[in-house]
C-alpha cells in the first residue's frame, strides 16, 4: 500500500474537500453502534494479527467484525507502529474507522511517523474521519512530526470544512507555531494559491482568534508574504483584521 505522509506536503490530487458532500455530514440523530468486542481468551497469534490487519487494509467489514467478536486487540500495532484505525485512515475508509472506534480503537495512538487518525485525516482533508475521531476523543494538542497541529496542514491546503470542524468542535490552538516556524495563517497564505479556499480559511482562522501579526522564523509577517506574492484579496483580509 502506498502511503502518503501527512504534514506540509500537498494532499493527493484526488482528494478535494472544498465542498461538503452529503455522505460526509455528521448525523447527530444516529444511534451509537453497540460494541462487538469480547474478551480474548488468548492473545492473537502473529498469523491472526497479520490476517486482522490485512482485513482492515482491504476494508473487509465482515472479516474485521469476526476478528473483533473473537476478541482481537483493536489497538495492537504493526512494525511501523500503525494501529488498525491508522491503516483504515491511510486508506480514507471511514466505515472501517467507525467500526473500530465503536469497538475501542484509540485514535490518539501515533505511529512511527507520528501520524494518528486525527492528525492524518486533518492533513489530508478527510472530513468524515476527522468528525469520527473528534467524537472519539481525539486530542487536538498532539503534534505531527513537523511539530504542528492538525489545523496547520488543513489550513495550508484550504480544506475549509475541515478547518471549520477543527475550530468549532475542538479547543485546538489557532496560533500554534510548528517546528518550521509556521502558524496556520502563515501556511494558508504562503503555501496556498491565494484563491477562494485560502481566503475562506483565512477568514475562519481570524474569526476564531488567530493573530495575523505572528511572523515566520525570519521575521516576515503574513501580510508581507501576501503582498510579495501578489495576493490582493488575502492582503485585504489581513489588513481588515489589523495586520501590519
Amino acid at each position: 500500500m502506498a502511503i502518503i505522509l501527512a504534514g506540509c506536503q500537498k494532499a493527493p490530487a484526488q482528494q478535494n474537500n472544498q465542498s461538503e458532500p452529503e455522505h460526509t455530514k455528521a448525523n447527530d440523530s444516529e444511534e451509537p453502534v453497540p460494541s462487538l468486542k469480547t474478551e480474548a481468551e488468548e492473545p492473537m497469534t502473529t498469523q491472526e494479527k497479520e490476517q486482522f490487519f490485512q482485513a482492515v487494509e482491504i476494508g473487509n467489514i465482515s472479516e474485521i467484525t469476526s476478528f473483533i467478536e473473537d476478541g482481537a486487540d483493536i489497538n495492537s500495532v504493526d512494525q511501523e507502529g500503525r494501529t488498525a484505525a491508522m491503516l483504515a485512515t491511510y486508506n480514507n475508509d471511514p466505515e472501517t474507522v467507525k467500526l473500530l472506534i465503536n469497538n475501542g480503537a484509540d485514535v490518539n495512538i501515533q505511529d512511527n511517523m507520528k501520524n494518528n487518525p486525527f492528525l492524518y485525516a486533518g492533513a489530508e482533508g478527510y472530513l468524515e474521519i476527522v468528525k469520527l475521531t473528534i467524537n472519539a476523543g481525539a486530542d487536538p494538542k498532539l503534534l505531527n512530526r513537523f511539530g504542528g497541529t492538525a489545523l496547520i496542514p488543513a489550513s495550508e491546503h484550504g480544506y475549509v470544512y475541515v478547518v471549520k470542524e477543527l475550530l468549532e468542535q475542538t479547543d485546538i490552538d489557532v496560533n500554534h507555531v510548528n517546528d518550521l516556524g509556521w502558524t496556520a495563517i502563515l501556511e494558508a497564505v504562503v503555501l496556498g494559491n491565494g484563491g477562494k479556499h485560502q481566503q475562506d480559511t483565512l477568514q475562519l482562522l481570524i474569526t476564531h482568534g488567530a493573530d495575523v501579526n505572528i511572523p515566520d522564523s525570519n521575521g516576515v509577517t503574513p501580510l508581507q508574504h501576501a503582498k510579495k506574492l501578489g495576493y490582493k484579496k488575502i492582503s485585504d483580509i489581513l489588513l481588515d483584521a489589523g495586520a501590519n
